[in-house]
């Protein structure tokens, strides 16, 4: 750490300024302490009543106001209403206790001071106490130190200018050239430069260094030490270096952002102190020698050694020009030698291309929002008193209803009044009947039923003033300023104008009589919080819009019932879906659905189109393929902003091909049918996270979006991402097709590269792979139990690794197949049309390579097998980390290896989804939803339904919370015979007042004893007469079912990572005689969704967070789902806020 002080003296008597300065702050400070006031109200006093809130009394104790408070209220101002506090409300260590019969408080320790023991006891404040004592006897006193503390700064100040003057001529006689040095580091401070420009030669570099200061702790010291370097040079040239940083980004948690910032600028800080040396030329060159002897204590530097016994010379290559500095050692130590830059040298990384993929790649694509609440804790009945009401606005989509009923229930759980508004601003506008309060059985049974409950429409009369003014005063009626907002960027942006305007349209109401004025006064604010429903997943600030995973499952669905009927008559279809000016549905369809051809407006086809189009399909017939699908968005346009129509398609086809060619729009069929479990679970985290986020919104706050990034749902200011989505509707319009795509976010550029790639009939020989010119072989099988989305990633994988020239091996039947010699290679059609079909055409066990071990190590030497690509669940991430520690007895374990979690259980480590998860989750859904209606038709009916998975509770609680079951029973949370007598107590109650249904899911290992027929036999003894119960055991059902849109492009982007990860380490690694090998830790690593992006984690770092015994992570981030479930499910819980304010880039 800098020592500061020495800096602070330095500065202070090396600067003229900096001692005016000093002495101005004294004289302030005295001022200050003789009125009594303090600069950061740590002393606080009152002086009238109107200072103390709840009727307390500003009363007199030595010398300064203090309130006396009233009966039921503390705190300095009276502000805190007794028996409110808890643990979290007291600060600094102090406690909650209780202070009498009724009432609690913070008890502080002996440092701190205040209602929430926010205040430290400082100097000034003791000072200030005795002051109050005995005024007069500090006042002499203080006079006296001030006169002292004067006359021995002057004198010291004049010894210190005699001995500079003296050091000054001895250091400058020692070494004449320490001037023109100083000179040179001062005109162009390189350090400070380096720092504030980050001066790394490219991009990539700049990424790994970024990611490794965001992303720690680090596992091992050799890594730690070279990210260190790597972060304080900002040079990096040393393939050791590059290697660490690759590791540490590939091998660590996330850590808050604020904390990281703090980090890096006090890292800059202490360079700029020595950078930014503002003294005497002589005394710069020992001041130099203490600073860096001091960093080289604490670490921040090492010393650089001499070269040939000559003065080391260093050359930073700074943003403005190159200057080289010329230290004696050991004081030029700011980088490695490996890192030093020479003349006319570009620095070109050699990391692997997974890593570089960098988090900031323009502010163009940033949309900038303030810190978040993450880990808070929301105690029920904690907003009593307040209003809000929902609306649905626009066009409909699936989820909205998970979305209407996680704000009521939510809303109504925090003691809040809750209002449903009908035919969205239309009803607003109208008021009367259609803004009804909502209860808790408003929201029953709908979270499976799409479109909204409360209707929507567009509004012409909100667009107007007099409309605005009407739905104001409508609002007002009922106490109303927290409005949710669910609908597109046009609802979004009115409700935005709306709020804006509410001073203008108070003030117009007062005027004309129709509120008063103590009204207005009352409510000055109104307070906006949107989600976003559409299923074109246009609005820029979210991943993923409410509806939008539905939309998909519906053309997903049409296109494969297509199929059937195009293969019996070798028909090519035209499928139109919609989307407006939002081509994401088009894209995704295409990709999922492997079709020939894709229409979007964001990408343009070639002007000779219709003649690449035609040869494209012909060639497909020739090559065997019996149906052509073509995706065409409704708004399709060609280069010249032309539209492109399905019928123009279909004429080219029948005129040039001679084809039977039909035509599908889809049309409304994409906004029906049963939401999917994506867009429930979604619908339910933002509904409930908006509800939060109007709770915590003040005055002056921006409107925000609740959005979702990664697997995070976040916070997104309103205005920020509706003008960006104007953006691209204006990059179009001016035929900007590459800025129309890049506003659209990384997620759409990914979609679109890898459909452009996997879409051609054979390897594509113009673009540049990743080989460097060598033919590696890589190898790929699927271990553990089969789940849908295997087949897309063989697929992908296949695909990508011939196009990087690579040989691509199928490995059949797992482990057991692989010591068989089971083995084909794959081509290019080989993997035609595997998308959609669930299972593994591969074949997978449940085996491990322990079993005969030699005999796999035979045959990975026999096949020279360069890379091997494991898809499955739990046992291959056990097989390959069994592979990884055993590369000390077997070199041919000595390949890198990449593992892609593919299991419905969702129960490995190092990733949050795993791909078939969802496919399973959408199985349980229907089927839960089948059985509410049988529920529905006998009444009085509870239905216990076992699910799979293991120990692992994931598909049990999502299912639950997609669902709207009333609990589930997992292995996670141990539950009791008492937890499931409460269970019969809610019951009972719902059978009287609810819908007469009741719902628990349990998964299959959630408890040895207390097992599926055990609950049942317990329910049916205590419910005797009042309610009966049934068993379901889904079993099986959940593997099977086709493949959803998210399984299959999950699959497919992740297999794209795997092809560029194994290539990129097989070139890194080649040896000499043609052969790869490689030992290190991050050769062997699982591929999982970790937070908002994809990482390559090695297996060995993972082994310390997974529990082998019941196959299980130690972490898993949807515990925290469980108490909304509860809530929502009418269970008093403690929530976790989800949502975290961040930099979406």
């Amino acid at each position: 750490m800098v020592r500061f002080h020495e800096v602070f003296i330095l500065f202070f008597f090396s600067v003229p300024i900096a001692r005016k300065m000093f002495k101005a702050v004294v004289f302030v400070s005295i001022v200050l302490l003789f009125s009594g006031a303090t600069v950061d109200g740590v002393v606080w006093s009152c002086n009238e009543n109107a200072d103390c809130w709840n009727g307390g009394n500003c009363t007199v104790v030595k010398s300064h106001g203090v309130c006396a408070c009233s009966t039921g209220f503390v705190g300095l101002k009276c502000q805190m209403k007794l028996g409110t506090c808890n643990e979290l409300d007291c600060k600094n260590g102090g406690s909650c206790a209780q202070v009498n019969s009724k009432a609690y408080a913070c008890m502080c320790p002996g440092l701190y001071d205040g209602t929430f023991c926010e205040i430290p006891y400082n100097f000034r404040k003791f000072f200030v106490e005795l002051m109050a004592r005995n005024s007069t006897f500090w006042l002499y006193t203080t006079a006296v130190f001030i006169v002292i503390f004067g006359a021995s700064s002057i004198l010291f100040h004049k010894i210190h200018a005699l001995l500079k003057r003296k050091r000054v001529k001895r250091m400058q006689k020692k070494n004449g050239k320490a001037a023109s040095r100083y000179a040179a580091l001062k005109s162009a401070s390189p350090l400070k430069s380096a720092v504030s420009s980050h001066s790394a030669q490219n991009a990539g570099v700049k990424s790994a260094i970024r990611g490794a200061v965001r992303f720690h702790p680090v596992q091992n010291a050799v890594v730690k030490s070279a990210v260190k370097a790597a972060v304080r040079s900002h040079l990096v040239q040393n393939a050791a270096v590059k290697s660490a940083a690759t590791a540490a980004v590939a091998s660590s948690a996330v850590v808050k952002k604020a904390a990281l910032v703090q980090e890096v600028k006090t890292l800059g800080q202490k360079r700029t102190a020595i950078a930014s040396e503002t003294c005497s030329p002589g005394k710069q060159q020992s001041l130099w020698r203490k600073k860096i002897k001091a960093l080289q204590k604490e670490g921040i530097i090492r010393p650089y050694p001499k070269k040939d016994g000559k003065a080391a010379t260093r050359k930073i290559k700074s943003s403005t020009k190159n200057l080289t500095l010329t230290l004696e050692p050991p004081f030029c130590a700011m980088a490695d030698e490996a890192d030093v830059v020479s003349e006319g040298r570009d620095a070109v990384p050699m990391l692997p291309p997974q890593t570089v993929r960098p988090r900031f790649v323009s502010r163009l694509d940033s949309i900038v929002s303030s810190a978040g609440r993450e880990g808070d804790l929301v105690l029920p009945r904690s907003q009593t008193g307040r209003c809000l009401a929902v609306f649905t606005s626009g066009g409909d989509s699936q989820g909205m209803n998970a979305a209407l009923r996680a704000v009521c229930r939510m809303g109504l759980y925090l003691g809040c009044q809750v209002y449903f508004i009908h035919e969205g601003y239309q009803g607003m506008v109208d008021g009367d009947r259609y803004i009804r309060e909502a209860t808790w059985n408003s929201v029953s049974d709908i979270i499976q039923k799409s479109g909204t409950i409360i209707g929507s429409a567009r509004s012409k009369d909100f667009r107007t003033r007099q409309g605005r003014l009407k739905a104001a005063e409508n609002l007002l009626k009922r106490n109303i300023t927290n409005l949710v907002c669910i609908g597109g960027d046009g609802s979004l942006t009115g409700a935005n104008t709306f709020r804006q305007e509410w001073p203008e349209l108070l003030a117009e109401l007062v005027e004309k009589g129709r509120i008063s004025a103590e009204k207005a006064k009352q409510f000055p604010n109104i307070n906006i919080v949107g989600l976003v429903g559409s299923i074109d997943n246009d609005f820029c600030g979210t991943d993923m819009t409410i509806g939008t995973d539905t939309a998909l499952h519906r053309i997903i669905e049409a296109v494969d019932a297509v199929q059937s009927t195009a293969q019996s008559h070798q028909r090519s279809f035209v499928i139109e879906v919609m989307g407006r000016h939002c081509g994401y549905l088009a894209l995704v369809a295409a990709l999922a659905s492997e079709a020939d051809w894709a229409f979007i407006p964001e990408w343009p086809p070639p002007a000779d189109w219709r003649d690449i189009l035609c040869t494209r399909m012909q060639q497909a017939r020739e090559q065997g393929q019996r149906v052509n699908i073509i995706i065409c968005a409704e708004g399709a346009v060609d280069r010249d902003g032309n539209p492109i129509t399905s019928n123009m398609i279909r004429d080219l086809i029948v005129d040039r091909l001679h084809y039977d060619t039909r035509v599908t729009v889809l049309g409304h069929v994409q906004r029906g049918g049963n939401p999917s479990a994506f867009d429930r679970l979604l619908g339910s985290r933002m509904g409930a996270e908006a509800v939060l986020a109007l709770m915590d919104t003040s005055p002056d706050a921006e409107s925000c979006v609740i959005a979702l990034d990664g697997n995070s749902i976040v916070r997104v200011p309103l205005m920020q991402c509706v003008e960006r989505t104007q953006l691209v509707q204006k990059a179009m319009e001016e035929k900007n097709w590459d800025l129309a795509v890049k506003l659209r976010g990384r997620s759409f550029q990914r979609n679109l590269e890898t459909y452009k790639l996997l879409a051609k009939l054979r390897p594509p020989t113009e673009k540049g792979n990743l080989s460097g010119g060598h033919i590696f072989t890589l190898a790929v099988m699927n271990v553990g139990a089969p789940a849908c989305g295997m087949n897309a990633a063989v697929r992908s994988f296949v695909r990508n690794a011939l196009c990087h020239n690579c040989r691509v091996l199928a490995v059949k039947d797992s482990f057991e197949g692989l010591m068989k010699g089971n083995v084909q290679e794959m081509n290019w059609c080989d993997v035609s049309n595997w998308s959609m079909f669930g299972g593994s055409f591969l074949g997978t066990q449940k085996s491990l390579p322990t079993k005969n071990i030699d005999k796999v190590v035979e045959q990975l030497r026999n096949l020279k097998i360069d890379g091997l690509f494991l898809i499955g669940g739990f046992e291959a991430f056990h097989s390959c980390l069994i592979m990884a520690e055993n590369r000390d007895k077997y070199k041919e374990f000595c390949i890198p290896m990449m593992v892609l979690p593919c299991t419905i259980s969702n129960n490995v480590p190092g990733t949050s989804f795993s791909v078939g998860s969802d496919t399973a989750l959408n199985e349980i859904c229907n089927l839960i939803d089948k059985v509410k209606q049988s529920a529905i038709g006998t009444k009085r009916r509870v239905f216990i339904v076992e699910t799979m998975g293991g120990y692992c509770g994931y598909l049990a609680t999502l299912s639950a919370l997609a669902s709207g079951a009333d609990n589930a029973y997992i292995f996670e949370e141990p539950f009791s015979v008492d937890d499931i007598k409460e269970d019969v107590r809610v019951i009972a109650q719902k059978m009287v007042k609810g819908v007469q249904r009741y719902i628990i899911m349990r998964s299959e290992n959630a408890n040895p004893n207390y097992t599926t027929q055990f609950i049942m036999q317990l329910f049916s003894e205590e419910g005797k007469g009042e309610f009966s119960t049934r068993i379901n055991i889904l079993g099986h059902a959940q593997q099977g079912g086709s493949a959803t849109p998210f399984d299959r492009n999950l699959a497919t982007r992740m297999a794209a990572h795997a092809v560029e990860f194994l290539v990129g380490k097989c070139r890194e690694f080649l040896q000499a005689d043609g052969r790869v090998f490689t030992n290190t830790p991050d050769s062997a690593v699982l591929l999982g969704m970790q937070a908002r992006r994809s990482q390559a984690t090695p297996i060995q770092d993972i082994k310390e967070k997974s529990d082998f015994v019941h196959r299980l992570p130690t972490e898993q981030w949807w515990l925290k789902l469980r108490p909304l479930l509860r809530i929502l499910a009418k269970h008093d819980s403690i929530y976790e806020v989800s949502a975290v304010k961040m930099d979406l880039k």
